[in-house]
């Protein structure tokens, strides 16, 4: 009785060692999870310094809304937030922390995983992602960072910075640091790194634009053709389409010998090969391409400044001006594209940098 006594007795206390354990298990798992993170009252960087001069600033470029992230209002810690419907003009200057160590390998608020490494940024409010240059008030340094992730939310505080961006602004020993926060809008970034380039490129190279610049009137050339009273067409790149409208190479007839017999004469006498017609652009070679129209605007002061946006995508711009109900509009064309699944993938990018009545047309109209 007393054996069976001590079974039970033995039985019992390893149920009780065994939950007690798994309790402790899953006390350790709710610890790592993203919400517990923002409860950490220090971060830290790694176990030695490391030199991080190499890692470059993030590359502004066009990217779609992240489904993770950019929900309208969120709450963290028993507190409401908003998201910014757009980034477009967007500054202000306020405390800067960083974070690293407690963090990396973590999944940041749009499902990436935090790489205190690269040059990333949380904010509490922009639209996931925003690319945005940090200036750190205190020395002039500047950094190109994307944001990624929600934070920080601290009382003062207006951005969350990676381990690398914060040591490229000298910032990581103070923990904290004045800041100047301004959104970049990729197109006109773009724009200007293009301009700043052509400015710095040697003789050769501006040889090789002066012949750029002569596809770009075949080009308008051809378009001309297509559409009714362009008004302008702008920042064109070189596509195949040069080849259509090439002139067609004259043919020189070649000399012969001089004959004194007439009858040998005759069966030299050159003949100067028949030109070939020229290949009709819209039947046959455009035939499958196709168009994005961007937009329709009311002045064409407002479509040339939407040309410039648009710039990115190196493809000719066509501004196109329309009569309707005797008023005078201004469409804005982009192409022309040949494969339709790429037309498809612009109307997307077009849609998620501001222009969502962007759609594919067959030829300029």
């Amino acid at each position: 009785m007393n054996n069976h006594k001590s079974i039970v007795n033995l039985l019992l206390l390893m149920f009780v060692t065994l939950f007690i354990a798994g309790c402790a298990n899953k006390t350790a798992v709710v610890s790592k999870t993203n919400e517990g993170r923002y409860k950490v009252v220090k971060d830290y960087g790694p176990d030695a310094e490391v030199d991080v001069s190499h890692v470059k600033d993030a590359v502004p470029k066009i990217e779609r809304l992240s489904p993770g992230g950019n929900r309208s209002r969120y709450e963290v810690l028993g507190k409401n937030y908003s998201v910014m419907a757009s980034s477009a003009g967007y500054s202000e200057t306020g405390g800067a922390s960083w974070y690293g160590k407690k963090f990396h390998g973590y999944l940041t608020a749009n499902g990436e995983k935090y790489d205190m490494f690269k040059m990333t940024a949380a904010h509490k409010s922009l639209p996931i992602p925003t690319y945005v240059q940090v200036t750190n008030m205190a020395n002039g340094r500047k950094v190109i960072v994307r944001v990624n992730d929600r934070g920080p939310f601290h009382k003062g505080r207006i951005i969350d910075l990676s381990y690398a961006a914060a040591a490229k602004l000298d910032m990581l020993k103070q923990g904290t640091s004045q800041v100047e926060v301004v959104a970049i809008d990729p197109a006109t970034w773009t724009a200007d790194k293009t301009q700043k380039n052509i400015k710095t490129q040697s003789p050769s190279m501006l040889s090789s634009s002066h012949s750029i610049d002569k596809d770009r009137q075949a080009i308008a050339q051809f378009l001309k053709g297509s559409a009714k009273k362009p008004k302008i067409v702008d920042n064109l790149k070189v596509p195949a389409i040069v080849a259509v409208v090439a002139p067609i190479p004259v043919i020189k007839p070649k000399k012969t010998a001089a004959i004194n017999d007439e009858t040998k004469a005759k069966k030299y006498v050159y003949k100067a090969p028949v030109a070939k017609k020229p290949i009709l652009a819209r039947a046959d070679i455009y035939k499958g391409i196709h168009y994005i129209q961007v937009g329709v605007y009311s002045s064409e002061q407002a479509a040339h400044a939407v040309t410039l946006k648009v710039n990115d995508y190196q493809l000719p711009v066509l501004i196109s001006e329309i009569k309707r109900e005797q008023r005078k509009l201004y469409k804005v064309i982009l192409g022309p594209v040949k494969s339709r699944s790429k037309t498809l993938q612009l109307t997307d990018q077009l849609a998620s940098s501001g222009f969502p009545g962007a759609h594919l047309v067959d030829l300029p109209k």
